[in-house]
C-alpha cells in the first residue's frame, strides 16, 4: 500500500482528520501528519502522532530535521498528498503556488495526486474567489472531496462542512488502488453539449459542461479499459490518457459515435447533444433588422436510438444513456429506455442548481428494466465509479462478445 501525507489545516473539521488516518490505515496505507499552525488550535500534534505512529510535521524549519529540504525529500516518497480539512485559505494557496509552510511547499514539490476535502463556512464555499480557486485545482488534476450539507460549527445550515471521513478514505483509497475490472474493454462515451451554428458568429448551445461524461471515461480508464471520449466543446480538460476526438455539431457527434462504436463493449452517450439544428447556416453574420426573425430548426439524429436500433435484440455493446430533465425526470426516463431499447438511462433533474450542468456534484437515479437506483448527492467521480459498478454487473450477466468468446 501507500505513504499518505495526510495535511490537516486550521478548520473544526481537524478532528476528523484523526478518523480519516485512523481509516487509511485500516485499508493498509501508511500515513504521515502535516499540521499548519493553525490546526494545532483545534487538535494536538500527540493525538496525530500516537495514530500515525510516526513525527508529526509542525514546523519547515524545526531544529534536528534537516527540514529545509525535508518536504522535498517526503515529496518523493508519498503516494497521495491528501489535505483534510482543506480551507478556504489553503486551497488559495495551492491554487497559487505559494509555499510558505511545510504543506504548501510540500504540494509544490511532490508529483502525487493531491486530494482536497473542502470544510468552511457555505457562504464562503460560494464566493467566486473560492470556487474558482477549486476549479484551478481540478483543472490541473486535484481530487475535491464534496463537502456535505447540514449544521455547520458556525450556527449555520447549508453546505459547507467536512465530508464524512469514511467517505474520504474511501476516495483516497479507491484512487490509490483502482481496480481493473475492465481491462481489454472498449469503451466509448460522450460528453459536452453540441453547438449548432446560425451564422459564422452566433449558434444555439446548451450549458452542459461536459464534468458528468469525463469524470465517466476517466473512471473506466481507471478500470483498465480502452476509452474513447467524443467530446463537444467545453472548457474542461480531460485526462490526456484517453482518445479524445473533437466534435462540435451533433452531427459531428453522430458520426464520431456511430465510428467508434462499431469495435465498443459499452457505450455511454452522457453528451447533451442537440435535437434540433437550424435548417440552414448563413455565409455571413446575420444583420440585425427591426423585424422578428425566425429560424427554421430540423430534427438532428437520435444517436442512442439509432445505436438501440442497429444492436437489435444482441446482448453487445451495452448501451447506456442520460435523461436530462427539468420535471418528471424519472418516467421520462423510463420512457427513454423502452424507446431507445437501450440497457440503462441515468435520470438527471437538470432543474436543479447544486448538481447537473456546470455542477461538480450530481444526484441520479439509475434507471433499468429491473426497477430504478436513486443515487444521493455525491461528487461527479464518485457517481461516475457507481455507474461502473452498475455498468459491470451487467456486463457480467451477459455472454461474452463473439470476439473473445
Amino acid at each position: 500500500m501507500s505513504l499518505i501525507a495526510l495535511g490537516v489545516t486550521g478548520g473544526i473539521g481537524a478532528y476528523k482528520a484523526v478518523e480519516v488516518a485512523r481509516g487509511l490505515q485500516q485499508r493498509g496505507h501508511e500515513v504521515v501528519a502535516i499540521m499548519t499552525r493553525g490546526a494545532q488550535n483545534f487538535v494536538g500534534p500527540v493525538t496525530f502522532e500516537a495514530i500515525t505512529r510516526r513525527p508529526v510535521i509542525t514546523d519547515q524549519w524545526a531544529a534536528g530535521m534537516n527540514s529545509s529540504v525535508e518536504h522535498v525529500a517526503l515529496a518523493g516518497s508519498i503516494g497521495l498528498l491528501l489535505v483534510v480539512p482543506a480551507t478556504a485559505h489553503t486551497i488559495a494557496k495551492l491554487a497559487l503556488g505559494l509555499a510558505d509552510d511545510f504543506l504548501s511547499s510540500l504540494a509544490l514539490a511532490t508529483t502525487a495526486p493531491l486530494m482536497v476535502a473542502p470544510a468552511m463556512n457555505t457562504h464562503m464555499l460560494e464566493h467566486p474567489a473560492v470556487q474558482q480557486n477549486l476549479q484551478i485545482l481540478a483543472a490541473r488534476g486535484a481530487h475535491i472531496v464534496e463537502p456535505g450539507a447540514g449544521y455547520l460549527a458556525c450556527g449555520w445550515v447549508g453546505k459547507g462542512r467536512l465530508a464524512e471521513p469514511d467517505d474520504i478514505v474511501e476516495a483516497a483509497h479507491r484512487l490509490l488502488t483502482p481496480p481493473r475490472s475492465l481491462a481489454g474493454r472498449r469503451v466509448v462515451v460522450s460528453a459536452g453539449p453540441t453547438y449548432e451554428d446560425l451564422d459564422p458568429v452566433r449558434y444555439i448551445g446548451n450549458r452542459s459542461s461536459g464534468k458528468m461524461g469525463i469524470a465517466i471515461a476517466a473512471e473506466a480508464a481507471r478500470r483498465g479499459a480502452v476509452v474513447t471520449l467524443v467530446l463537444g466543446p467545453t472548457s474542461t480538460e480531460p485526462p490526456a490518457e484517453l482518445d479524445i476526438v473533437r466534435v462540435r455539431s451533433a452531427a459531428d457527434m453522430h458520426a464520431a459515435v456511430l465510428g467508434a462504436s462499431e469495435t465498443a463493449d459499452v457505450v455511454v452517450m452522457a453528451a447533451a447533444v442537440a435535437d434540433y439544428t437550424p435548417a440552414s447556416v448563413e455565409g455571413e453574420k446575420i444583420k440585425k433588422g427591426d423585424a422578428d426573425l425566425s429560424l427554421r430548426l430540423v430534427r438532428t439524429p437520435d444517436i442512442l436510438r439509432e445505436l438501440g436500433a442497429r444492436r437489435g435484440e444482441a446482448a453487445w455493446p451495452v448501451l447506456v444513456g442520460f435523461a436530462a430533465e427539468t420535471s418528471d425526470v424519472v418516467a421520462r426516463a423510463r420512457e427513454k429506455l423502452a424507446a431507445k431499447r437501450v440497457d440503462l438511462i441515468v435520470a438527471n433533474d437538470v432543474a436543479r442548481r447544486d448538481i447537473g450542468f456546470e455542477a461538480d456534484a450530481n444526484e441520479v437515479t439509475f434507471v433499468t428494466a429491473e426497477g430504478d437506483e436513486p443515487l444521493p448527492l455525491a461528487a461527479k467521480t464518485s457517481v461516475a465509479a457507481s455507474l461502473w459498478d452498475r455498468v459491470e454487473r451487467l456486463m457480467a450477466s451477459r455472454p461474452l462478445p463473439a470476439a473473445a468468446s
